[in-house]
């Protein structure tokens, strides 16, 4: 991440995509801001973090197994950095029971890459009923039964839903 990724005034930084997904930008809190600050007036460089990934993945390393014999849990050491992902998907899912949510926050153009991340979570439960349209007519009537735009796919396919 660069520092001009970070954009200070309006509390937002843009993440990078990678893997061709797509560009995302995130709020930032303010205790968040206030250490990227602090971050800033120590650095020399053009990025904000001077350790390369590697780097930066043996220090994770380390510090996982040190923990991992202080509580002696070795399953700690079944925690990756990709674990995280996974995790904030399935907390997002959780929260939100809005799969086109995580697709977006994760940065896929796809729903099933989405579902790949949250496979821990049960989708039976779901709450809502959905329905897509092709056009403005089929559009119509999903609209006056109550269901609400969610977001149109890449292919121009409009997704709505209604609560259960």
């Amino acid at each position: 991440m660069k520092w001009t990724d970070i954009d200070f005034e309006a509390g937002t930084v843009r993440i990078t995509p990678e893997k061709g997904s797509r560009p995302r930008v995130f709020k930032l809190s303010p205790t968040l801001m206030a250490m990227i600050n602090a971050l800033k007036a120590g650095s020399r460089s053009g990025n904000v973090f001077n350790k390369s990934q590697g780097g930066i993945r043996r220090v994770f390393q380390k510090q996982r197994r040190k923990l991992a014999i202080k509580l002696q849990n070795p399953r700690l050491l079944q925690i990756h950095f990709h674990t995280f992902r996974h995790w904030k998907a399935t907390a997002e899912y959780t929260r939100t029971k809005d799969i086109l949510h995580v697709m977006q926050v994760l940065g896929h153009k796809r729903i099933q890459n989405a579902l790949i991340y949250t496979q821990l979570t049960n989708f039976k439960d779901d709450g809502y009923v959905t329905k897509a349209a092709k056009n403005a007519e089929e559009a119509q009537p999903l609209i006056e039964a109550g269901f609400e735009y969610v977001c149109t796919t890449p292919d121009g396919i409009m997704l709505f839903r209604k609560r259960k």
